[in-house]
């Protein structure tokens, strides 16, 4: 069985930034071993210490060292493609020196092998166990080598054996650095390869709640109704917000929940919940295993989608609600609970003050984005009047600049002196224009100047009454206008990335398009093209709602 592609992608990713970090701390670490040489080699005449007894090619080596050094960390980013040649040549280049300093600066042997033992160590992390295991080997005959070598002219066994040890430690620093290396280039892959399965989690579930015709209620062991989607509400006959009794709602439905959860046995013969609603079959699911207390119905109009498609679909998307109400709402009503205690304390500093604002305002966000989502099931049928949009929107900036302190040069009315009559829902046009003012506001300002926004009615040169939210600010790049009305899209830390898929979809809702248009010189306009009233109400009197 094959390795799927983003497991690999992952692993590659993870080596890749294991080796960055490594190969920089390598660089650095021999540019100042480097530094040390150098310094020692160039010591003032007036010291002795150390004793250098050729200084001129102490001085050549410890020079040519420094450069090859700084050579290596000018080419670190480079050498990211190959690490494990460059960490090679690295080594080769730090035992060779090493044993150079061995030999020129005799007096400081101990702090040459220790600072050799570093580059040993740090070489293992990036280098197979192999190679790692022969640089060990390799530093430590090095070492042996000089020592036996030093014996010929001034005998020493209390060296023969500092060396001895010191080639132990090299090999103990490159096997438990190997280990360690191993280690984290595995734990990062895991890391990257869960990140990558919860992003795919996340757009299977956002695409399930876009494109899903089922209906879905969410009902407690009293019956009732805590939530439901909008095919449930349409389904049901459109109730208002605060019935949420399914016995009275669906008395049927109330019923077979009932002798399902009794025997568990399922009817799945079709029904009608309500006077002019399609035939639907109920299914049940319990949120976890065993437990009854609340029930997902899932109700299948029969005249959408066939029989086993509808079972497939549910099936996967009531496991899917499962993992969301246990991984999603729990641990976050946790999280948010503690931090509360936590900033209680009297004993928190600053930095643990700020870390828990930090927390809070991450559930925060968390927690809007399900409100939010709930918002999109709980929409309203679109109940559409005629509009005078001139008239509209002079009240409308009125009522926002009272109720948010704005001065007419930030948030201003702009109409000709001719209605401009379209169709639409005044309080779905009340939100969709809200968001997109409050977004301007927020966005569209230039750097240390003060946001100027402009709410346009008009017609298009087609006719067609035309809203328009304009700001003077930045623009918005095009990669990005390409996918701000998707869900969950947002460049801002704090942003849920739904305000502007709400709007699109009310404004969808009043058989409305909105759309995002270039304004030249900078600036962006969102531009709502609305419904016309029909030509046999032409005449009609036109009313102004806020």
């Amino acid at each position: 069985m094959s390795t799927p592609a983003s497991t690999i992608a992952a692993r590659t990713r993870a080596n890749q930034s294991t080796a960055r970090h490594e190969l920089f701390f390598f660089n650095y670490f021999r540019l100042g071993q480097a530094a040390v040489y150098t310094a020692l080699a160039f010591r003032p005449e007036h010291m002795n210490w150390p004793a250098l007894p050729e200084p001129v090619i102490a001085r050549v080596f410890a020079l040519a060292y420094l450069l090859a050094a700084l050579v290596m960390v000018a080419r670190t980013r480079p050498s990211l493609q190959r690490p494990v040649l460059i960490v090679s040549i690295g080594l080769t280049l730090d035992v060779a020196a090493a044993l150079m300093a061995l030999v020129l600066m005799h007096d400081v042997r101990m702090g040459v092998a220790m600072m050799l033992a570093v580059n040993i160590a740090t070489g293992a992390l990036l280098l197979p166990f192999r190679l790692s295991m022969f640089f060990a080997a390799l530093a430590t005959l090095g070492m042996l080598g000089h020592s036996v070598f030093d014996l010929t002219t001034d005998p020493s066994d209390r060296e023969l054996a500092e060396y001895g040890l010191f080639g132990a430690a090299y090999f103990a620093c490159a096997s438990l650095c190997y280990v360690l290396g191993r280690n984290i280039r595995a734990s990062e892959a895991l890391a990257e390869q869960r990140g990558i399965d919860l992003a795919n989690l996340s757009q299977v579930n956002e695409l399930i709640i876009r494109r899903m015709k089922t209906g879905v209620l969410l009902v407690d062991e009293g019956n009732r109704i805590h939530q439901l989607n909008e095919s449930a509400w349409m389904l049901m006959g459109n109730p208002s917000a605060d019935q949420r009794d399914l016995g009275s709602l669906a008395p049927e439905l109330s019923r077979r929940l009932y002798h399902w959860r009794a025997s568990g046995k399922l009817d799945e013969s079709a029904t009608m919940l309500a006077d002019g609603t399609p035939e639907v079959v109920p299914r049940f699911t319990r949120l976890a295993p065993n437990d009854d207390s609340h029930v997902l119905i899932f109700l299948d109009d029969t005249s959408l989608v066939s029989r086993r498609a509808e079972e497939l679909t549910l099936s996967s998307l009531g496991r899917l609600s499962a993992s969301i109400a246990h991984e999603i709402r729990n641990p976050l009503a946790a999280i948010h609970y503690s931090a509360q205690l936590l900033a209680e304390s009297t004993d928190m500093n600053d930095t643990d003050l700020r870390m828990v604002e930090i927390i809070n305002n991450h559930c925060s966000r968390l927690n809007e984005i399900i409100e939010n989502i709930l918002q999109l099931s709980r929409r309203e049928r679109s109940r559409p009047e005629t509009l005078d949009l001139g008239q509209w929107v002079h009240h409308f900036v009125t009522e926002y600049r009272q109720g948010n302190d704005l001065g007419s040069d930030i948030l201003r009315a702009v109409s000709g002196s001719e209605p401009v009559a379209a169709v639409a829902d005044p309080q779905h046009l009340q939100q969709v224009i809200w968001n997109l003012v409050q977004n301007a506001l927020r966005y569209g300002r230039l750097p240390g100047e003060p946001a100027r926004v402009m709410l346009v009615a008009r017609h298009s040169e087609a006719g067609i009454p035309i809203l328009e939210v304009i700001d003077r600010g930045p623009g918005i790049p095009p990669k990005v206008a390409a996918q701000i009305f998707e869900p969950f899209f947002t460049t801002h830390e704090y942003g849920t990335g739904l305000g502007l898929y709400l709007a699109r979809q009310m404004a969808e809702a009043n058989q409305a398009a909105l759309e995002y248009v270039r304004v030249a010189g900078g600036g962006s306009c969102f531009r709502i093209s609305l419904t016309p009233p029909a030509r046999t109400a032409a005449a009609a009197p036109v009313a102004a709602h806020a």
